[in-house]
């Protein structure tokens, strides 16, 4: 039997395990080999939209087979849901990862932060896109920048309105040659207006947003890359409610860079930041120079990352145990001394 031909294709979308790949110019239905499934490990082993996959062509050249993945440059991930928690891939192969947040009820820091510290993870350079600028009231507008520029150290954020198109232009000139986006955000955070706006069509469908919390309804249901007029590509992903971070080694570290700059002046180098003596960080804390709100957020996503490492990590899971182990024997230890020094 002769070897099937291989090309190069680009998966430009991707819903409940069917595939749209880019081969030579043609947009083309794919799946993928019965191989490839079955040697999945994880989520992570399959296509997600930005991959540069090999393919074969059947039907005429009208369908595709994808038969692998080639190594990606960056992927964006999220913590799946459930007990299991695996990773998400939500992106591969972008250049930036645009995080999406309404300037009305969906305005959200804590959420900001996680999004950013899983962009920052990806390998991608993160921009924080503040839409819906018409609907802040005014004397607010100061404030919300000021936290979100707190927020986001070494990100650029840009403030704008898709319906006015007031700033659209900036969100283009970081889309400008040729490059490849990400939108992420919350329900109503206006990533379909946007992308509609930059577009200059109807390229996602748009919903009403509620009053009371400023969230919409799932417009977008499947991740889609699209080739824009500017020259840019923007891979649309349905909203997300709940992010959790899956792996933020460096990622947690960049974004909040602050806190580790107040960190390299505390006096033990394995300092939690939490009452030890000499911490440099809580000495911020109480000169107002950091707020309670981001060190609150910044342990939490710590503490969220190492279980999440726990979990998948059998020999950090066994010390771990042990550790809990040694711990038992030294307050039953203790107790038994106390015991013996009363005379019981």
């Amino acid at each position: 039997m002769s070897e099937q031909k291989m090309f190069k294709a680009l998966v430009t979308a991707e819903q409940r395990g069917a595939y749209s790949v880019l081969q030579d110019g043609v947009e083309l239905p794919a799946v993928i080999t019965g191989k490839l499934a079955g040697e999945a490990v994880s989520r992570l082993d399959f296509p997600v939209v930005g991959d540069e996959v090999e393919v074969s062509l059947h039907d005429g050249g009208a369908k595709a087979v994808i038969h692998g993945v080639l190594p990606r440059r960056t992927l964006l991930l999220r913590k799946g849901l459930g007990a299991a928690g695996d990773a998400q891939p939500l992106a591969a192969n972008v250049d930036k990862v645009f995080i999406v947040m309404g300037l009305d009820g969906n305005y959200n820091i804590a959420r900001l932060e996680r999004l950013l510290t899983a962009a920052w993870d990806s390998g991608a350079l993160p921009v924080v896109a503040l839409t819906k600028k018409d609907l802040c009231p005014p004397e607010e507008l100061a404030a919300r920048l000021d936290a979100v520029a707190l927020a986001a150290p070494g990100a650029r954020v840009l403030c704008l309105s898709s319906l006015s198109g007031e700033g659209v232009a900036e969100v283009e000139g970081e889309l400008a040659g040729g490059a490849r986006c990400c939108f992420v955000g919350s329900s109503g955070a206006g990533k379909s207006t946007l992308l509609n706006r930059l577009a200059g069509r109807t390229a996602a469908l748009t919903g009403e947003v509620r009053e009371n919390d400023s969230r919409g309804r799932h417009t977008t249901t499947a991740r889609q890359l699209h080739c824009l007029p500017c020259g840019g590509q923007v891979i649309d992903t349905p909203g997300i409610r709940e992010f959790g971070v899956a792996y933020a080694g460096e990622g947690l570290e960049t974004s909040f860079s602050d806190i580790g700059a107040l960190a390299a002046g505390c006096r033990f180098k394995d300092c939690s930041h939490t009452g030890e003596p000499g911490c440099a960080v809580a000495a911020a804390l109480a000169a107002g120079t950091l707020t309670a709100e981001r060190l609150k957020s910044y342990h939490k996503l710590r503490r969220e990352t190492e279980r999440h490492e726990l979990r998948g990590d059998l020999k950090k899971r066994l010390a771990a145990k042990n550790r809990l182990k040694r711990f038992g024997r030294m307050a039953r230890d203790i107790g038994e001394e106390k015991r013996r020094l009363r005379g019981g």
